[in-house]
């Protein structure tokens, strides 16, 4: 699996006032850590920009940034859709059997039983009750898979690989 330096955590969504504020939408289980973030990075043309924040304030529990060098509306609306990143190594530790999406994607999915190999994790989708690998199956159907004990026997991340009963899989009729 290709591994990237930087993390996406968030995405600008409109601006706020006529300074540069902008609204953050979290990629995140901790929206909090924004407040604490010196600077995020920002892939513009290709590349990734470090930029250094001024201010972030938590309105109705999402986070409000102004960056440093953003300094009226217009800049800030160039921004809208941007997305935020850190560096690999500014990510927040989870607890044990805890996994970052980005970890996950692209790890083969294999039958706990028979070893066959069912497929990639292309994405996971989080809901309520529990969180859904989508998986791109050998012969290109999309399937899912409920992320509960049941079906999901155990996550290998650094073998890229996750171990399931199969019988948990379910074809994404939507494709």
């Amino acid at each position: 699996m290709e591994q990237t330096e930087y993390i996406s955590v968030g995405r600008f969504g409109r601006t706020r006032g006529v300074d540069g504020e902008l609204h953050v939408t979290p990629l995140t289980d901790f929206p909090d850590r924004f407040v604490d973030l010196k600077s995020v990075y920002l892939e513009i043309d290709g590349r990734w920009n470090e930029f250094e924040i001024e201010t972030v304030q938590m309105l109705n529990g999402r986070p409000v940034m102004k960056l440093k060098t953003v300094d009226s509306l217009e800049q800030a609306a160039r921004l809208v859709n941007c997305e935020l990143a850190v560096r690999r190594d500014k990510l927040m530790p989870l607890p044990p059997g805890r996994h970052y999406v980005f970890e996950l994607v692209g790890c083969s999915v294999v039958d706990d039983k028979t070893q066959q190999v069912m497929g990639v994790i292309t994405d996971v989708l989080r809901y309520p009750a529990n969180d859904v690998y989508l998986i791109r199956s050998t012969d290109g159907r999309e399937l899912m898979c409920p992320v509960v004990a049941a079906f999901v026997r155990k996550v290998e991340v650094s073998a890229g690989r996750v171990l399931i009963d199969s019988s948990g899989l379910l074809t994404n009729e939507a494709t």
